[in-house]
């Protein structure tokens, strides 16, 4: 076995391409259309209470969000919120489904100078067929060995996943600390954040700081030099 060879995973939304960006727009524009019920502040916490009720009904993605914000608008308007805002809401969804995909600067030459040395996957949450979608229009499908869509992202779904690749080292690469870092970590990988300016407040969580397989590098462009430094501590 050669020692040096790792297992890498990558999240998509976010750590590939830009994803965020277009539900916070969405958001906007949803208290925007509320605005005479309801201040933003206080519908964005009622949406997100909505949203963490739902996911485990509806699961993670753009369907559930929109049917999460139709749920909010009935609660804030008590049932008043007229015909043409769902149809909007509904509208709204259907363009964020197909929304195109932005790549994240540097990230396909970041993958190609890790993939000499390792085993290289993808490993993201939310809707099948957006999630095969953007894959699909991202133009990186040759990059990875294997793809993995789950429901979610936990540490039993990790180990599962990285016990099928025989490499000495296994890691995990993305802007979630508690989707992508913290879980990993428990599954015995490395957990190695690579922070986006826009994150999703149910992904909220504290850095494993201290944890000496977490690392947090500035842009998926300083993967390769990490990966370097970990090799000359073998």
């Amino acid at each position: 076995m050669d020692t040096h060879r790792w297992t890498i995973a990558f999240d998509a939304d976010d750590t590939l391409w830009h994803n965020e960006r277009g539900f916070q727009l969405t958001q906007s524009r949803f208290a925007d259309m509320l605005a005479d019920w309801v201040d933003k502040d206080d519908l964005m916490g009622r949406l997100l209470a909505a949203e963490r009720r739902n996911l485990a009904i509806y699961g993670f993605g753009i369907k559930g969000f929109v049917l999460s914000m139709i749920e909010t608008a009935l609660e804030v308007t008590e049932g008043k919120v007229p015909t043409e805002v769902i149809s909007d809401l509904l509208a709204m969804g259907r363009h964020m489904l197909a929304d195109p995909v932005e790549l994240l600067d540097g990230v396909r030459a970041a993958i190609e100078a890790v993939k000499p040395d390792a085993d290289i996957l993808l490993i993201t949450k939310g809707d099948l067929l957006d999630q095969e979608r953007k894959l699909a229009q991202s133009g990186l499908g040759d990059l990875f060995d294997r793809v993995e869509i789950v429901s979610d992202k936990t540490p039993d779904v990790y180990a599962h996943i990285f016990a099928a690749h025989d490499t000495p080292h296994h890691m995990m690469v993305g802007n979630s600390i508690k989707s992508d870092v913290i879980p990993a970590i428990e599954a015995g990988a490395w957990g190695v954040h690579v922070p986006h300016d826009l994150t999703w407040a149910y992904e909220a969580a504290d850095a494993p700081v201290s944890h000496r397989r977490f690392r947090q590098i500035t842009a998926l462009s300083d993967l390769p030099d990490l990966l370097a430094d970990l090799h000359s501590r073998d």
